[in-house]
């Protein structure tokens, strides 16, 4: 019997959209559908270029039935911008929408799922309208757990392969190293860069990277795949009654079910935990909704299929989220469950860690063989009584080279910032805090080329405390190849900003732009300062350049336009 076939495609940095794809995925099963589920990007290399083509007729999707689910942040200017783009074209094309857009928010209390829920009930309803199943196939109730993608096998002895080969990374490679293959960076200098009294540790990271064919360019992105701590793991092991030197192979249950990316064949149990489970994370309600289907224990079962119903995901969000418990710490207070854990369902129930970018904060033309990064460690306190860690900045603060040989995986991809190279073009540079990194790589190539013109805004708190690479920039200004604007916050009663030091100096910054085709660069947090920063930009347009508000707003849509005003933000 022939069941309809969904395709579900997502476009995930973060694995949210990812969960959620495999949500539906899990939802079109229970129902008796088939359904595939791949990234936009492998199922046509590069989707949105793809999908905008010119070329492409207005009738090309005519026998297309779709939905799109958006995941945004309403806090920020462009909320589900991509979501409503892609809704509108693939409309364009002919395509039936089934639904308006799903545009799921982060900013409500009960997170995207607020919106994705309900959305969800209207989905299943058109589409078992469009397609219905047979009534022979029943719908397979929630609280049955749906076979797991992988079997574990274990090995009784370990095979003729050394323990040095099991893993994927590389310290010789071949090729350009990429995420299926890293290059294993030994780590050079590991050093903080923050004042004693700053609240932020702060680490400058130098990695070597002869012999890995890895070359970049200022504008670049490094990506390092951390790993979980060695108390974890071994925390997590005991915890699922699992024997971290055990080795095992992965079988897959259904033919055309990818392999887990990354992870090496056989592998041991410690390297799965290690370098690929991201027991350190949030976890999301799919998690829940897997666990209740296994759990034994009367009481932990029923409290697991209420924080995973609709009903209970405000519970679950001051349970969870609000504090930032992470799955290490749901499975501590879930105890006769964790025990109870299939090793087949490891990898339905936990993600796999999620690569980190950072902008590469070094030139080769300054640092031959060597690439270097700028890391703000992440720790805040919550009601919890451990503190919050990021996963990867923590990891990195914690190598020590200086007692022994310390590896890294990591390559290399290019960044969204790409710098003019005609050799009189100046450059202004807006980068407070660690958004200064790419700035660093790109004045250290400027000035190896001999281009001058480099304008820098660059903000902090104190200037004894967080003033990075103040030297370096210091003795770059007496040499005539940099100019430096300084924008201290903390130093004075009211707060003083990049934003306010581009104002101060608007007449500059108009003539470098207007007059000189100056590029424009801003690098930093995405919360509040681009907004800021492009607010003070259109307010020296209307009065320096004496432009009206509506020619001003259009003055910075061409600079954009025309890459001639680049962003390079993060959350």
């Amino acid at each position: 019997m022939q069941v309809p076939q969904l395709l579900v495609l997502f476009g995930s940095q973060t694995g949210t959209a990812q969960d959620e794809a495999e949500r539906l995925a899990r939802e079109a099963r229970r129902r008796r559908l088939g359904c595939r589920v791949q990234a936009l990007d492998s199922y046509a290399v590069n989707f949105w270029r793809f999908i905008f083509r010119k070329s492409l007729l207005s009738t090309s999707l005519c026998q297309m039935d779709f939905a799109v689910l958006g995941l945004g942040d309403s806090s920020y200017a462009k909320f589900n911008f991509v979501a409503k783009k892609l809704h509108r074209r693939l409309l364009q094309l002919g395509g039936n929408a089934l639904l308006p857009p799903c545009l799921g928010d982060d900013q409500h209390e009960l997170g995207p799922d607020a919106a994705i829920d309900p959305w969800l009930e209207d989905l299943w309803k058109k589409i078992l309208g469009l397609y219905p199943v047979p009534l022979d196939f029943p719908e397979i109730p929630r609280g049955v757990p749906l076979p797991s993608k992988f079997i574990f096998q274990f090995l009784q002895e370990v095979p003729s392969v050394g323990a040095e080969e099991l893993n994927t990374a590389s310290s010789a490679p071949q090729r350009p190293p990429s995420e299926l293959q890293p290059f294993l960076a030994p780590v050079v200098t590991n050093q903080r860069v923050t004042g004693p009294q700053h609240f932020q540790d702060v680490r400058l990271i130098e990695f070597d990277i002869t012999d890995s064919s890895i070359s970049y360019a200022a504008g670049d992105v490094v990506f390092i795949m951390p790993s979980n701590s060695e108390t974890h793991t071994q925390q997590f092991c005991q915890l699922l009654c699992l024997d971290p030197k055990q080795l095992f192979m992965l079988k897959a249950r259904e033919p055309g079910v990818p392999y887990p990316p990354g992870l090496p064949q056989p592998c041991t149990v410690w390297q799965l935990v290690s370098q690929y489970l991201d027991i350190a994370s949030v976890p999301r309600r799919s998690f829940f909704e897997l666990l209740a289907c296994l759990s034994p224990h009367g009481l932990e079962r029923e409290k697991l299929l209420e924080f995973s119903s609709a009903r209970g995901q405000e519970e679950l969000w001051e349970y969870c989220n609000r504090p930032r418990r992470t799955i290490l710490e749901v499975l501590c207070d879930f105890p006769h469950t964790a025990a109870a854990i299939p090793p087949d369902y490891l990898l339905d129930l936990i993600p796999r860690i999620r690569p980190r970018a950072f902008s590469i904060a070094s030139s080769l033309l300054a640092h031959p063989r060597r690439l270097q990064i700028l890391v703000a460690v992440v720790q805040y306190r919550t009601r919890l009584k451990e503190p919050r860690r990021g996963l990867c900045s923590s990891w990195l603060a914690s190598l020590n080279p200086e007692q022994g040989l310390v590896q890294v995986p990591l390559w290399v991809r290019p960044g969204s910032l790409v710098f003019p190279e005609t050799p009189n073009t100046p450059i202004i540079m807006v980068g407070p805090g660690t958004g200064v990194a790419p700035f660093r790589a790109a004045i250290q190539e400027r000035v190896a080329h001999g281009q001058t013109g480099n304008f820098l805004f660059f903000g902090c708190r104190q200037r004894d405390q967080d003033f990075y690479w103040q030297t370096e920039w210091q003795e770059l200004e007496k040499k005539g190849c940099l100019t430096l604007v300084t924008a201290f916050s903390r130093e004075q009663e009211h707060k003083v900003y990049v934003q306010h030091r581009l104002r101060e100096l608007g007449p500059l910054v108009w003539e470098l732009l207007d007059r000189c085709g100056a590029y424009f660069y801003l690098a930093g947090n995405a919360k509040y300062m681009p907004t800021d920063v492009a607010e003070a930009l259109t307010s020296i347009f209307q009065e320096i350049g004496q432009l009206s508000k509506p020619d001003a707003a259009a003055y910075l849509a061409r600079l954009q336009q025309t890459l001639r005003f680049q962003t390079e933000t993060w959350a």
